[in-house]
Order: structure tokens, then C-alpha cells, then sequence
């Protein structure tokens, strides 16, 4: 045994590994694993839930990775902490990319896999202040949403869509964290949420109570938070492929069986109740495996879909260039069809 751990020290690593994998340094083998920062768009919950099965389960190691997953301000705010090059990866709003690619045309920020199949925005209003199932019931309420949050830059394309005018209510503008205070206290009348962060609020007020309007029943079809990368994708373009097989591995198990990696979630954040985030979990897969993923396959997307989105944000926001679909969504590092069809 002691000659055995002699040559591993002293062979040169590729000859250690040819006499037995026993005799592959670990510390060879961890200098291997290239380095990569990824900005979740939130805090941790089983929104996310999948990429924390990829690091518990060493899919990320699998593939050469060493990935460092932490928790984000928002889904416009990660388009800029991947622009600066502080992350090499993140969850960001395809809208917002949308925006942001106008205004800095030569920015290598791309959409390389689109998580949200469908944005899950939504307003959920009280039902005794007389919000109802359709958008004109929010004539003239207090709708509160957080100052730079997507569902409410994303307003005036769903106003478009149902032809009524942005300012059929009035923003009331809070912090994230106060949304379910204030719709709780009844400071305001309205709220915009993700549809699966609103499991919050649910757990305060009874559904019952409450109204769900969602921006896609009003016509409006928009991809959500992709997953985006930098300058990764020029500099180890390898690198960028590895983490999205990883994270599409452990997003199919994770719509199978979801279990494994709420457990995975949990021990990041030991706070979370699981009874919660499974309710949650359920809301968003309706939104990552829809009838679309049948045919383009998970974190695929439809090309007409996507330049239907760009012309929508660049026509109600006045952008004064509109990028090409290409340009904002780079199909090269997604695994092959094949392996990304599933059951909706």
C-alpha cells in the first residue's frame, strides 16, 4: 500500500491514472474542474430547484465544473451581472435582454437555454376590492410591484395585447420583500408576481379570495428567464455547453420526480418548508414543460415566437434598434433535440 501511494505521488498524472484510477491524485483532479460563477435571478427556492440537484448530485464535477450558485436581485439585474463579467452565467428576463442588446449592440450577452418556456407573470388582486378574473376589474386600483421587476415592465405589451391603456391602474412601487405585507394589510389592491412566487401570499390569504390574471391568457406569449451567458461563450465555449447538459440533466429528473432536488434546495437554504416549494414547484413546471417543449424540447425555442417578442418590446418601449433573434439567442450550445423532448 505504501509503494502504491509513493508512485501516485511521484508518477506524472496521466501514466498514475494509466496504473489504476486509485492512483489519480484528487488534488490533480480538482485542478482539472474549471471555475464558474452562476446569478440565479431570485433567492434560493424550487423555482431554481434543479440546479442545486446538479451541484449536490456532481453533475456540474461530471462535466469539469466547479460551479458557485448564488442568489440574485431580480431578473433584469442578472442581464447586467453577466454584461459586467462578474458572473459567467445567470437567469435573466428574454424582454429585458431584448432591451438591453438595443442598447449595447455589441454586448456578447446571449440567451443560450430558455428555462421559462412561457413568462410566468401574473396579477393577483383581492377579490374584495373588486378585481375579478379580467384586467378591466384592475380600472383605476393600486397595483404594487417592485421598481425594476419584469411582470411590470411587461405591462404595456399585455396592455397591448388586451387593447386597453397602460395606466388603466397606478403603481404603487415597493420592495420585493413587502409585496405580501401590503396586499395583506390592504395597503394596495393588486400585486405582480411570478405565478410560483406567489405561493407566499397564498400561504396568508386563501386562494379564494384571490384573483390570478395571468399575462399569457390575455394573448400575450413571451419566453421568461433564460438561462444567459457572457463572455464565457467566446472564451470556453466547452465550458458553457458542460454546465447546460448538467443543468438539463438534473432539470428532467427534476420534472419526473422533484423530490431529490428539493432536498438538494433545502440543504442550501434550511429554512424553506418543503409543504411550500412543492406547491411552488408545481406552478412552475407548468411554465418550463408546456405543449411548445413537445416539439422545440426543453430550453429550445420557436424562432417566429421569439421575433413576434423582440418586435413587441422594441414597438412599446421605442427601441431605437431591434436585434436579430440570432443575435439574442445563440441554439449552438443546447443539447441535441432528442435528448431534450419530454412529455408537457
Amino acid at each position: 500500500m505504501q509503494r502504491r501511494r509513493f508512485l501516485a505521488s511521484t508518477l506524472t498524472p496521466p501514466l498514475a491514472a494509466a496504473l489504476g484510477g486509485s492512483l489519480a491524485a484528487p488534488a490533480v483532479l480538482a485542478q482539472a474542474l474549471t471555475p464558474l460563477r452562476f446569478t440565479l435571478d431570485f433567492r434560493v427556492t424550487s423555482q431554481t430547484a434543479p440546479f442545486f440537484l446538479a451541484l449536490a448530485n456532481g453533475y456540474y464535477k461530471e462535466e469539469g465544473l466547479d460551479v458557485r450558485i448564488d442568489v440574485g436581485s431580480g431578473s433584469v439585474a442578472s442581464i447586467t451581472r453577466v454584461a459586467s463579467g462578474a458572473y459567467d452565467l445567470g437567469l435573466g428576463d428574454i424582454s429585458s435582454l431584448v432591451e438591453f442588446h438595443a442598447q449595447n449592440p455589441d454586448t456578447p450577452v446571449q440567451a443560450i437555454y430558455q428555462y421559462y418556456n412561457r413568462a410566468p407573470f401574473v396579477i393577483i388582486g383581492r377579490k374584495d376590492r373588486g378585481i375579478r378574473s379580467d384586467f378591466q376589474s384592475l380600472a383605476g386600483k393600486r397595483v404594487a410591484a417592485a421598481a425594476v421587476e419584469a411582470t411590470r415592465r411587461s405591462w404595456p405589451m399585455a396592455a397591448r395585447a388586451l387593447k386597453t391603456r397602460p395606466d388603466l391602474f397606478e403603481w404603487v412601487t415597493t420592495d420585493f420583500s413587502a409585496r405580501d405585507n401590503v396586499m395583506v394589510r390592504g395597503d394596495v389592491d393588486a400585486a405582480t408576481y411570478f405565478h410560483d412566487s406567489a405561493v407566499s401570499l397564498f400561504a396568508r390569504l386563501p386562494a379564494q379570495e384571490l384573483s390570478v390574471l395571468e399575462y399569457q391568457k390575455a394573448g400575450l406569449h413571451l419566453y421568461g428567464n433564460a438561462l444567459l451567458g457572457g463572455r464565457l461563450l467566446q472564451e470556453k465555449p466547452d465550458a458553457a455547453r458542460a454546465f447546460v447538459r448538467a443543468s438539463h440533466r438534473a432539470l428532467r429528473e427534476t420534472l419526473v420526480d422533484p423530490e431529490a432536488a428539493l432536498a438538494a434546495m433545502r440543504a442550501r437554504e434550511p429554512i424553506l418548508k418543503l409543504d411550500v416549494e412543492r406547491q411552488r414547484w408545481a406552478i412552475t413546471r407548468q411554465y418550463l414543460s408546456t405543449p411548445e417543449t413537445r416539439e422545440v424540447g426543453l430550453g429550445g425555442i420557436r424562432p417566429a415566437v421569439l421575433s413576434r417578442q423582440i418586435d413587441e418590446v422594441a414597438t412599446v418601449f421605442e427601441l431605437a434598434r431591434k436585434p436579430a433573434p440570432e443575435k439574442l439567442f445563440n441554439t449552438a450550445f443546447l443539447p441535441a433535440l432528442a435528448e431534450r423532448q419530454v412529455q408537457a
